[in-house]
């Protein structure tokens, strides 16, 4: 365990490498995070190092002062917009961060460059961080194409780690078929369990994750720092407004958001509301499954699809709805969520974890993840809508839950801890 230290505890210039297994193709919240840790840490006069697949993606730091980037060979993953490292070059790049020697590694993720990240600082004596930032049974359980990619990752470093990290009873745990998925991905849970438990500090976006650090390492030595987020401009509607109420989903598409449960949810209010509209914000064409769901659900004339939109001009769309509606259970922070309280909205969530915004009751409503009680969930806010004491209520709620996290106090925070750490090595060396 670590010592509080106060927030001038490291006034020197600090030099943080950051691993991480999302650093595109697609954009994703992993990857916006890593990247705004990247330039708060630049823009503190601080140095940065990136290791990552090797990829091609957004990158407002490329060529910036004070900035080292590590790209490790990759392969792309099957049904699924990112890449992930091959285990060429791992060891040339313990030997790159030994010379750059960075006062601290700090691993996003479980991937093989989070094992990477571990490993080296394990070696190499770096004082080590970790950020727990995905649902990882979650996410084994909806993707059969991530399942042999994890296996890699333990075969990779039982050799690279000589058996220090991984040895040949976790190799054998590991070896992964999709119909022994849970019995695989609980093995693999042994191996988040040693990455845990050697970090000297592990951050998580929420407390729901912070439990599930604990439950996997119970003496694992955690720190909630939520991500920040400010609000987005929001600007004239994009497209006209329907008449009646308006519920937003906006956000990543895929299988583990479960939009399925919000359509045959809508599906039901709109039985009891046929004014309501439902409007999907994201790239909706990309699994087939929910391809057909909210294609067939468009036919209706009920659902508006505006497919994919730019980050900035996402606030045009929270401006002109009514309520936001959150059906998935796999998020560990979600800032969709944070985005649509900073734009006053009143939120319909299935999931009881993530309540940093959420006050049911108050500026929303927590529902069972079924059709029928996200439908009920919507209708008790829908009926509010036109209470304007409780929607003014409603919106201050959100804002000022939401107000609590910005850019700016969780670079503080971040820069603060970042230094708390890096003091390790400097107290060993005194």
């Amino acid at each position: 365990m670590i010592s509080q230290l106060p927030p001038d505890a490291s006034p020197r210039r600090l030099k943080v490498a950051q691993f991480t297994d999302n650093y595109g193709p697609g954009s994703n919240g992993l990857m916006f995070a890593v990247q705004q840790l990247e330039g708060n840490l630049l823009d503190a006069g601080h140095e940065t190092v990136v290791v990552a697949p090797r990829a091609k993606g957004p990158n407002p730091h490329f060529g910036r002062e004070g900035r080292t980037e590590i790209r490790l060979p990759s392969v792309r993953v099957p049904s699924l917009p990112t890449r992930v490292a091959n285990g060429r070059h791992f060891e040339r790049t313990i030997d790159e961060i030994g010379r750059i020697r960075p006062d601290v590694i700090h691993v996003h993720g479980f991937g093989p460059v989070g094992v990477l990240g571990v490993w080296a600082a394990k070696r190499l004596g770096i004082p080590l961080m970790l950020t727990w930032h995905t649902d990882f049974d979650a996410y084994a359980n909806h993707y059969a194409a991530i399942l042999p990619l994890l296996t890699q990752v333990v075969k990779a470093f039982m050799g690279l780690s000589r058996g220090e990290l991984f040895d040949s009873q976790d190799l054998r745990a590991a070896v992964i078929r999709f119909e022994d998925r849970g019995k695989s991905t609980a093995s693999l849970l042994g191996i988040c369990q040693k990455m845990l438990e050697t970090a000297d500090l592990i951050t998580s976006p929420s407390p729901k994750t912070a439990a599930r650090c604990r439950e996997i390492a119970p003496g694992a030595n955690v720190v909630v720092v939520p991500n920040g987020v400010d609000a987005l401009p929001p600007g004239p509607p994009p497209i006209p407004k329907p008449d009646g109420p308006l519920v937003l989903y906006a956000g990543r598409i895929a299988p583990e958001k479960d939009l399925p449960l919000l359509v045959n949810a809508f599906s039901l209010v709109s039985t009891q509301r046929p004014d309501a509209r439902l409007m999907v914000v994201g790239d909706w064409q990309q699994h087939p499954r929910i391809k057909r769901a909210l294609g067939d659900a468009r036919a209706t004339g009920k659902v508006i699809l505006p497919g994919e939109q730019p980050r900035d001009l996402l606030g045009a769309f929270y401006a002109m709805a009514d309520v936001f509606a959150f059906p998935s259970q796999t998020d560990t922070q979600a800032l969709v969520l944070h985005e649509a309280a900073l734009a006053g909205l009143p939120i319909v969530s299935v999931d009881p974890g993530l309540t940093l915004v959420i006050e049911p009751g108050v500026n929303g409503e927590l529902a069972r993840p079924t059709p029928a009680s996200m439908a009920a969930a919507l209708l008790r806010v829908i009926d509010r809508l036109d209470d304007e004491a409780w929607m003014a209520e409603a919106s201050a709620t959100s804002k000022r839950l939401a107000g609590q996290w910005s850019i700016e106090s969780q670079a503080n925070e971040m820069l603060r801890l970042y230094g708390e750490v890096a003091a390790i090595r400097d107290a060993v060396a005194a």
